[in-house]
Formats: C-alpha cells, structure tokens, sequence
C-alpha cells in the first residue's frame, strides 16, 4: 500500500511539474511575443507554396527578433479561400495571402492587380507597373479603403487551363464547366464555356466526380501539388495569363500597433518572399510539367491562327468592364492604358 501511494505521489509530482513547465513555456512565448499574427494562405500544408508562407512568417519572426509571431494557417484550417479578406478585415486573422479572383465583389481592383487575360508574364515590366508607373499607390488606396494594408507583391508564373477532354479547337470550350473565378470565368464563358468558383482544394473531387469538365490553376505548381492530372489529363497550351500578382496584406488595425522599426521589418520580410515566389516558381513550373507528363499529362495540338484569334477576342472589352467596376479599378486601368501607349 505504502508502495503503491509513493507511487501515485511520484506520478502526481511528475504531472505537476510537467503542467507548470508548460504554463512556464507558455507565458515566455507570451512574453518574448508583443505581437501574435494569424497568416492564412489558400494552400494546404505540405505544398510548394504553402512552404514558402511557412518561410515568411519565419522569416518576420526572426527580423522582428521575435516580437511578431506568426501562427500559419492553411488551406481549410479556418478560413475559407473566399472568406480570406473578410477575416483580415475584422480582424479574426492578422495577415492574408488572398487569390483575388475570390473576391471580385469585395475587391474589384484585385481582379485588375492579378492581371487580366492576356497581361504580360515580362516580370521586369510587372515590377515596374507596381513600383514606378503608380499601381502600387493605387492598391495601397484600394485595399486601405477596407481596412487593410498592401505589402509587397509577388509573382507567379502563367495560368493554364486543364481539361478531363482534349481541347482540339477553342470551339471544344463550349458547353464545359470550368473552375474560372473573376476575369479568367469572364473569359472563358466569351468561349461558350460556363465558370464555376471554387477554392482550390475542392478542384481535384469536383475534377473527378463530373462537378466540373475543367479548371485553371493558379499556375502549372497548383496542378501539380492538386494532383489534378489523375482526374484531367489535357491541357491548352494557350495560357490565360502569363503571370500573376498576387498581394500580402494586413489588418491595419494591427499595422498600426507596430512601431516604424517593426513594420519595417515586416515589409521587408515580405520582399524577400516575393523575391523567392519568383525565383522558385519559375524553377518550379518546369518541374511541375514534367512530373505531370511523366504521369500522363497531354498537350493540346498546337493553337490555329483562327483559334488565336477567338482567344485575343474573348480577352476584348475586359479592361472596359473593369474599369467600370469601382474609381479604383479605373485608376489601374487608366495607367495600364498609358503605358502600353508608349
């Protein structure tokens, strides 16, 4: 008996002792944290992209010498894909790394900043349209008006479009239902095809149950991560975009709360992922089409003239509709204008 209670007394004190190391631990990390952030993505864990997220909020950790930390959450831990800016904006997340195609009610503007079918994928040029020819200054408006503050931009790499049937002439689109959001469903539904919104993680069942003939991706990686060749093996070889911007933002509420030095730290975070976003992409996309050849992806045959032509014409009349969309949108679309002219 005596055994037995010295027993259940070394078990209790070992408990005890393990709970207060936690509570201690807790209240250091409390400590050492002036600012804790929630960031959420579109991806799940595990993906290219969503490493890279993991590498940002890491890296503001260790600029901000820890006084920010970052809790990362990812695809459906949360927060919906199209719930991203609503969440930022009151404050139930700190950060957001939204796809603006999912919010195109919300935020006309974002679907001018990601690119309208048929931008350039010349990221040099992209650079200097955000940073010297005013787009930025715009966003920082834009996205400021719903209490939300614009950091750094990043680039990925060209949207495509991959299909469960070969896509032989643009004349095939008519009648699929594609998952397009914002201006790409705009586009493809000039093709006769019908858009379908949905968040990237419920592409592959959509694919495989017949809920949609097609989707896009928001480049060859999301495909390739998504698995989505096992369902749809044909691609068009005509890309809706060449690139996209994609933006980092944050409740201002909790900007504000940083000191200049913090906030600093924290921009300058975000430069360097965008930085990597390029760098790893464009290494990425290339890998990403051969796995998915390796495992049966299809091309389609090489586009006519006629077909070339079909698709510069679905792309008219968008940066008219955009324009009209809100004083933002216009002020993008008035500068894009102006710099194609020169």
């Amino acid at each position: 008996m005596l055994k037995l209670f010295t027993n259940i007394k070394k078990s209790l004190m070992t408990t005890s002792i393990v709970a207060l190391l936690s509570v201690m631990t807790m209240v250091d990390t409390a400590k050492a944290a002036d600012h804790n952030w929630r960031f959420a993505n579109l991806y799940g864990r595990g993906t290219a992209f969503g490493e890279l997220y993991k590498d940002l909020a890491a890296d503001i950790e260790k600029r901000t010498d820890g006084k920010v930390k970052v809790q990362v959450l990812f695809s459906g831990e949360g927060v919906g894909t199209s719930g991203l800016l609503g969440a930022a904006k009151s404050g139930l997340i700190t950060m957001a790394a939204p796809f603006q195609s999912m919010h195109a009610g919300e935020l006309p503007a974002g679907i001018v900043e990601i690119g309208l079918p048929g931008g350039t994928d010349d990221a040099v040029a992209l650079h200097k349209l955000f940073h010297e020819q005013g787009f930025g200054d715009v966003l920082k408006k834009a996205y400021g008006s719903q209490g939300l503050t614009w950091l750094e931009p990043y680039i990925q790499p060209a949207v495509y479009i991959i299909t469960k049937k070969p896509i032989k002439s643009v004349a095939d689109f008519q009648g699929l239902k594609i998952r397009a959001p914002g201006a790409y469903g705009k586009f493809l539904r000039n093709l006769g095809a019908s858009p379908v919104s949905l968040a990237w993680s419920e592409i592959y069942t959509s694919l495989a149950t017949g809920v949609i003939d097609g989707s896009i991706g928001s480049n060859m990686i999301d495909h390739r991560d998504g698995n989505h060749v096992e369902v749809a093996k044909y691609m068009y070889k005509l890309p809706l975009a060449g690139a996209q911007v994609l933006p980092i933002v944050v409740n201002t509420s909790a900007w504000r709360k940083l000191t200049p030095e913090l906030q600093k730290a924290v921009y300058d975070a975000t430069v360097a992922h965008a930085k990597s976003q390029l760098e790893n992409s464009k290494k990425w996309e290339k890998e990403a089409v051969d796995q998915m050849v390796a495992k049966g992806l299809q091309w389609s045959p090489e586009p006519s003239e006629a077909d070339k032509a079909a698709w510069a014409k679905a792309g008219a009349g968008l940066w008219d509709e955009y324009s009209s969309k809100d004083k933002y949108s216009k002020e993008l679309i008035d500068i894009l204008r102006k710099t194609q002219a020169k």
